[in-house]
């Protein structure tokens, strides 16, 4: 088995190999798992699930499978909220980034939206279990509005990946996850930029976009969220090769004053 894995280009063998077997609940199933690993298939998708922050999230065919590096777009959130704070994960694919930060704050009011159906019906399995809530729709479009200027994290892990530059990515992404959740545009920033012409309507004062993107395109990134309105800055972490920025809406939340009446 291990030498089959190896030898369709798996890097880890030796661990798939082990994380296999621990799913598979009989040897023709586990034959079968190890053909469609071989075969290209996501790790991911061939056990049903994906790691992320310390948990396990339903990870369904097709689906787009978070990756480590975005556990840095999480923590970053965490360290600007506060607990019971309102989240809305936009292009929220398995549902796993709203979901971690709920965990990370102890309470959140979650909702999330994704326009991809398949990852609607995925995410819904994954959020449930956080108390929040999934649209199906583009962007803002099936949000409650009663969301409006109460957003206090927008986390929106849009597809950054410029349209010409999808050929290269790796089969696994390339062929398996949705190109929905993949392509960004000819620069790889339109959906960023319909995401920030909106989010200052959304946010609460004081709330905080944020989203990932590569190196190359953040000059570009932070000059559109400062053309809509908020007040950009970026976060890198080299550990895990990752870029957020982040665009905060000007104000202060009154709920972080005392003797507010609530």
């Amino acid at each position: 088995m291990v030498h089959e894995l190896r030898a369709a280009g798996c890097v880890f063998a030796e661990d798939e190999a082990r994380l296999l077997v621990s799913a598979a609940r009989s040897p023709a199933e586990l034959a079968a798992m190890v053909e469609r690993r071989a075969a290209g298939l996501p790790l991911e998708h061939v056990l049903g699930w994906a790691e992320f922050h310390g948990q396990r999230f339903t990870v369904d065919a097709g689906v787009f499978v978070p990756r480590r590096r975005t556990e840095f777009l999480v923590d970053r959130a965490a360290s600007l909220a506060r607990p019971g704070a309102v989240v809305v994960d936009l292009c929220c694919g398995s549902g796993a980034l709203g979901v971690a930060l709920v965990a990370a704050l102890g309470r959140a009011e979650l909702h999330a939206a994704d326009i991809d159906p398949v990852a609607v019906r995925c995410a819904r399995r994954n959020v449930a279990a956080a108390g929040g809530r999934v649209y199906a729709g583009d962007l803002y479009d099936p949000l409650p509005a009663g969301l409006r200027g109460r957003v206090d994290v927008l986390l929106a892990n849009v597809p950054y990946v410029p349209t010409g530059e999808i050929g290269l990515l790796p089969p696994e992404a390339r062929i398996h996850e949705a190109r929905v959740a993949l392509d960004g545009g000819a620069d790889g920033l339109d959906v960023v930029r319909r995401v920030t012409a909106r989010a200052a309507r959304w946010l609460a004062p004081g709330g905080h976009l944020l989203f990932e993107t590569s190196d190359r395109q953040t000059p570009s990134a932070l000059d559109v969220v400062a053309g809509d309105g908020l007040v950009p800055r970026v976060a890198v972490c080299d550990e895990l090769d990752a870029t957020v920025v982040i665009g905060t809406r000007p104000g202060t939340d009154r709920r972080d004053h005392p003797g507010n009446g609530e």
